[in-house]
Parts: structure tokens; C-alpha cells; sequence
């Protein structure tokens, strides 16, 4: 299951982060680490951006970035 499947109010842990060199590296910076529990606060009428809360902050995130981190 991916970020981008998760439904308003559901939670889970990140256990991958796909693609590798400055995407990874943008997305870890903003604190997406394995091992990290997120949660989908909202979703825009049309499914994109994805609003999650991460590490007691809010993030918008693309579908496009949302499906490339995995969760358990």
C-alpha cells in the first residue's frame, strides 16, 4: 500500500521511500523516514495535493510523490 492509497483519518507507518537521488533526498528532508507514523488529515476535492501530518506538522504532498513512499 502506498501514501497515496490511505483515506482521510487513517494512519500508518512509512516502511520505503521509492526512487532514489534528489527526490528521496527532498522527501526525507522533510522529515518522511522510514519508520515514521503519518496521518492523512484531508485530500483536495480532485484527489490532489494530499494534506498528511507528520512529526506534529502539516505537509501537502503530490499523488505522484504520495505513491512512491510505502506503507505497513
Amino acid at each position: 500500500m502506498t501514501l497515496k492509497d490511505l483515506k482521510p483519518g487513517e494512519k500508518g507507518i512509512i516502511s520505503y521511500i521509492g526512487h532514489q537521488g534528489p527526490f528521496r533526498r527532498r522527501i526525507m528532508d522533510m522529515g518522511l523516514t522510514p519508520g515514521t507514523s503519518v496521518k492523512v488529515i484531508k485530500m483536495a476535492p480532485l484527489g490532489d495535493p494530499i494534506e498528511i501530518n507528520i512529526r506534529g506538522y502539516g505537509l501537502s504532498l503530490r499523488k505522484q510523490e504520495a505513491e512512491n513512499i510505502l506503507i505497513v
